[in-house]
């Protein structure tokens, strides 16, 4: 579009680095103080890369839902292309559209609900390992244990249980995998694929991971193809997949597309739940109040046994108490799109070509929106509460077309995650040792976020679950 506007007011910079350092050093300071003195559209130099940031809901729903033909995914993505080819997440376009009407129905309430007794397995193995930890055992790296533990349910639930060995050499190499990726998306140099290629330390334990993946994620699909799928028996994701068919085309996921959808789930499914667990752990130890409530939700929805899915329903709080530390730490802090045309925001005009960043981290903080933004306050997330606010003005899943496909999966699994801990532990902060954010692709804590474990006193020794 042809448009006169304005562009976005600027902060001061570097001369000739611009806002290079201050992204680097501190970049979610540097975006919530940009907000809060120039407004919701602002421009960046980043050396030679001009970059505008919007935080406002209806920007954020401009880019995300209304204009979103206008806008591409960028070049951040294509440093995930190695690791996930051209799944869900890098895919564009109509070859997009048609992978997202075929894997959708897999993540349909009705079909994930197979997973719930896997999903709670899962966590009680987990937590038997920790009793070691348990009050004043040894303190426990939190946010290495949610890392450990949303792998192990996303292979499996991708898989299905029966993989065996298979399980623990998808998770050493996915991780592997993961921090090489993480390290080339958070570096300040341009996507250059030769670059992936040069025999460095990495670079070659990157590819050995990728070539172990594939070997394990193809196998598992020829074994499958070999079987048939499609039986009830088929609870797992892999299977749903693999069972997927268009009614209008009778387009169905070939091996190639498989493989890309598997590693995108792994990545999707993992490290974002784990990083927003470890969150929640962090802010409820800082607000015990808000910890008495939902132990005393669990404590009387579930009166000693494990959780199932039906029970999800009755355990609101606790929810609420994920969605709030989401809304604190968002998973995806930032999300960035490429302008394809010049356009005009907020009055402002948008140049082509220039990265835009929606920030989550800002948006889920704009005071419009969230009266005292950094109270940690579950209650905003109750129905009566939040019945007014405008959608955009959350985003923790991203949103429009292409909001993550596995936001159900995800708040199943932490919802079941929460109440299982909160039934047993309450988990303390080592003193001393604090707990900053660290913007990455995710907004992780930096470091293994070590607490101490305590058992609860006073409440019903946990028992299997119902049924």
């Amino acid at each position: 579009m042809t448009t006169t506007a304005p562009l976005p007011p600027m902060p001061p910079g570097h001369w000739l680095l611009g806002h290079l350092p201050e992204r680097e050093s501190n970049p979610l300071g540097l975006y919530l103080q940009s907000r809060e003195r120039l407004g919701d559209v602002v421009r960046y130099r980043m050396g030679y890369i001009f970059v505008e940031q919007l935080t406002h809901p209806d920007h954020v729903k401009h880019v995300l839902a209304d204009a979103n033909a206008r806008y591409t995914k960028g070049t951040v993505f294509d440093k995930t292309r190695p690791l996930v080819g051209n799944g869900l997440l890098t895919a564009e376009g109509d070859f997009w559209k048609r992978q997202r009407r075929l894997a959708q129905p897999a993540f349909h309430r009705e079909r994930l609900a197979a997973l719930g007794g896997m999903m709670t397995d899962t966590i009680q193995e987990t937590l038997q390992q920790w009793e070691p930890a348990v009050d004043g055992g040894r303190p426990l790296p939190v946010f290495q244990e949610m890392m450990k533990l949303t792998l192990t349910v996303a292979v499996r639930a991708l898989f299905g249980v029966d993989v065996g060995e298979s399980t623990r050499a998808v998770g050493e190499a996915f991780t592997t995998a993961l921090e090489v990726t993480n390290e080339r998306i958070i570096s300040p140099l341009p996507y250059l694929p030769w670059l992936y290629r040069l025999p460095t330390r990495k670079n070659r334990a990157f590819r050995q991971a990728v070539d172990s993946l594939d070997a394990i994620v193809r196998r598992i699909i020829s074994q499958r193809r070999a079987k048939g799928v499609g039986a009830p028996a088929d609870h797992d994701l892999l299977g749903m997949l693999m069972a997927a068919c268009d009614s209008d085309t009778g387009d169905t996921f070939n091996d190639a597309q498989l493989r890309d959808e598997v590693m995108t789930l792994l990545l999707a499914g993992h490290e974002t739940t784990a990083t927003s667990l470890a969150w929640t752990f962090h802010l409820l130890e800082r607000n015990p109040e808000v910890e008495a409530t939902l132990h005393a939700e669990v404590d009387a929805a579930l009166g000693g046994r494990l959780p199932t899915l039906a029970d999800i329903p009755k355990l609101r709080y606790v929810g609420c108490v994920f969605e709030e530390a989401m809304r604190l730490y968002p998973p995806i802090w930032a999300i960035p799109r490429v302008p394809q045309e010049d356009d005009e925001v907020g009055g402002y005009r948008i140049p082509k070509g220039d990265i835009v960043i929606l920030v989550p981290y800002v948006t889920h903080r704009h005071p419009d929106f969230w009266p005292e933004p950094e109270r940690f306050d579950p209650t905003r997330f109750l129905p009566e509460n939040s019945k007014d606010r405008p959608r955009w003005a959350y985003l923790p899943f991203g949103g429009g077309q292409r909001q993550c496909i596995g936001n159900n999966f995800a708040m199943m699994e932490a919802q079941l995650i929460l109440a299982m801990v909160a039934q047993r532990y309450r988990l303390r902060g080592v003193p001393g040792v604090p707990v900053v954010p660290e913007p990455h692709v995710s907004l992780r804590p930096k470091g293994p976020m070590p607490m101490n474990v305590a058992r609860r006193e006073g409440v019903p020794q946990v028992q299997a679950r119902a049924g």
